[in-house]
């Protein structure tokens, strides 16, 4: 069942996701070449409890961690570690989720590590500019598949793979609720989008095959089954009477 908010919920979802925002963003003033992951998660925990609320991560279904620290081929879910140096030229998703008030806020960026090639700065601004495509299909009336159909037109002409695997998802008071959100063309999501909605558009994109690896060590970690890079971009939204809102916004 698809939760409808209502307007205190709504005002409750924005605060959270709002300082999910504000997390993300002071973390990733941290990313340098030299520091490690865990000192980005341990600054984004100690913050996040320093605001009144949680990390909605650490001990999710046995997670290790409270934030995601995903670099380079790694497309999602990639756990901080003290030994995991990031270093010139890499790329890192960040992705942030804080639980205040009882509810969730939900958002992601890919960021650069000192200079990067001229190919990869191209996939992470085309990763941040399909996820926008995905939003502006947020309109009552329209259904789920119109924001994957929006991010598909966009990516696949330039070659990208759009991840299958793992998509966007309804936030609320929990942290994944339905519907499920596919990043690309997908024409079974045929909910409808009603006011009062409130889901992630997180869309995963892979500079080669859309094809990824789980890995069954850790559990967790998500790598592009070629091995190329991967970006993400994120934000929580809500379907308004008119459009949309991205409530993590800033």
């Amino acid at each position: 069942m698809i939760h409808i908010k209502n307007k205190s919920e709504i005002e409750k979802m924005y605060a959270a996701c709002q300082l999910a925002a504000e997390v993300l963003e002071r973390t990733g003033e941290l990313v340098k070449a030299g520091i490690s992951t865990q000192e980005l998660n341990d600054f984004a925990d100690e913050y996040t409890i320093k605001k009144g609320a949680r990390s909605a991560p650490l001990n999710y279904k046995g997670f290790p961690r409270s934030i995601c620290t995903s670099i380079n081929e790694v497309v999602c879910h990639g756990i901080p570690d003290p030994a995991q140096i990031l270093r010139d030229g890499d790329i890192i998703n960040i992705d942030i989720t804080v639980v205040l008030d009882g509810f969730h806020g939900d958002t992601s960026r890919t960021f650069a590590v000192g200079p990067i090639s001229e190919s990869t700065t191209r996939l992470v601004q085309d990763t941040q500019k399909a996820m926008y495509h995905g939003i502006a299909a947020i309109q009552p009336g329209n259904r789920v598949l119109d924001i994957g159909a929006a991010i598909d037109n966009y990516l696949t002409p330039l070659g990208y793979g759009i991840v299958r695997d793992l998509t966007g998802h309804g936030i609320g008071r929990e942290f994944h609720e339905k519907p499920a959100i596919p990043h690309y063309k997908n024409q079974e999501a045929r909910d409808r989008l009603k006011a009062g909605m409130t889901f992630t558009v997180e869309p995963m994109v892979n500079a080669g095959t859309w094809e990824v690896d789980f890995d069954q060590n850790d559990g967790w970690t998500v790598r592009t089954k070629d091995r190329r890079l991967s970006a993400q971009f994120e934000h929580t939204c809500l379907v308004t009477k008119d459009g949309y809102r991205i409530l993590t916004r800033l």
